[in-house]
């Protein structure tokens, strides 16, 4: 069951009669079909190859040497990097091992070392936007920032937000190429706060990662090429990363306040999945079953798309709306709930001296 292309920004309430009930329900079946079990020979060789594809992108950045060539190489490594990411994603979530010392010391090695994101800091922000994806209040995914998320957002915001937001479904691509840049400052900026866990090892691998990573491009390249290699590297590691989560939530309804359905509803109503077959679970790092993911966060990827046949099922069997789409089609959704956000900034340039409607936050 679909739900139109542009959704509602704010949800309403829904029943919570049988709330827990319902999740259980669904719990129980899924553990009867064994789709809880750990996939250990799936993750041993999932490991092995992005590893494998993640050194090859080195070998082959010193084998082509001195030349524009290299930044197919930059091309290939912002891929191999992004497939780090959703690794480390599913190494954070306790996917991979059961117990905490091992997920902690992969997934430092993987985000910090091997590509130079903060796996403490990003772990408490995901952590938090699973706990309640798009609350306003409580998701740090949708906190106004650069962009704003709801019209409620758009109008108290001021400066650059302000400026951007009147055209964000137009910057919003663009934008995605310093999403890399942003990636790795926040996880440096991130080392100033005391509840990060194990905040030297954090800072040691982040700043190992950057010096060998800049000493190994000018070591290898002119400064020139360098520098080039550096802007195409990162800039499509943040564009192929944002095109991977951007159609997770965006443009689903979002909830204020008290406004917190039964954690079933929460997960369901504020998701959606994308359809596609092996070349979307590969690009999107089975995350496109989004739904299944945010109901049962350590489920072993690969498992994803078995439960998602369950999960549809069991929501129109309870009446819980049930939303994907194809994978062009969530981000024209996407897109045109960032352009709806826009509108009351738009409205007060062509009327600067009106009074902006309040009817939609």
């Amino acid at each position: 069951m679909t739900t139109p292309a542009l959704v509602p920004e704010s949800s309403p309430r829904s029943p919570r009669r049988g709330a827990d009930g319902d999740y259980a329900r669904l719990l129980r079946r899924i553990s009867d079909a064994g789709l809880m079990r750990r996939r250990p020979v799936y993750y041993a060789v999932r490991l092995s190859l992005v590893g494998i594809a993640f050194a090859g992108g080195w070998a082959a950045f010193v084998l082509v040497g001195d030349s524009w060539w290299t930044l197919l190489v930059a091309a290939f490594m912002a891929v191999t990097f992004a497939q780090v990411a959703l690794v480390m994603h599913d190494v954070a979530h306790r996917q991979v091992f059961r117990l905490r010392q091992p997920t902690e010391l992969v997934g430092r090695i993987a985000g910090n070392a091997g590509i130079g994101l903060g796996y403490g800091w990003w772990q408490d922000k995901h952590t938090r936007h699973h706990a309640n994806p798009n609350h306003e209040e409580l998701d740090p995914d949708v906190a106004p920032d650069i962009l704003v998320w709801s019209q409620q957002q758009a109008r108290s915001s001021r400066g650059l937000p302000r400026l951007i937001g009147r055209a964000q479904a137009f910057l919003f691509f663009p934008l995605l190429l310093l999403e890399g840049l942003n990636l790795h400052l926040a996880g440096v900026r991130a080392l100033a706060n005391r509840s990060v866990k194990h905040r030297g090892w954090e800072g040691a691998l982040l700043f190992g990662h950057f010096a060998l990573y800049l000493t190994a491009l000018f070591a290898v390249l002119p400064a020139d090429k360098a520098l080039v290699f550096l802007a195409v590297h990162q800039g499509l590691f943040g564009l192929y990363m944002g095109c991977i989560f951007a159609p997770n939530h965006k443009g689903m309804p979002t909830l204020t306040g008290d406004d917190r359905p039964d954690y079933l509803r929460r997960q369901v109503l504020t998701s959606r999945n994308v359809r596609g077959g092996v070349v979307t679970d590969f690009a999107l790092g089975g995350l496109n079953y989004q739904i299944e993911h945010h109901l049962f966060p350590s489920m072993p990827t690969p498992n994803l798309r078995h439960a998602q046949v369950i999960v549809r099922d069991y929501c129109a069997e309870i009446g819980v709306p049930y939303h994907e789409t194809g994978l062009i089609a969530s981000y024209r959704e996407a897109l045109t709930h960032l352009h709806h956000v826009g509108a009351p900034l738009r409205a007060a340039d062509r009327h600067p001296n009106a009074e902006v409607p309040q009817r939609d936050r």
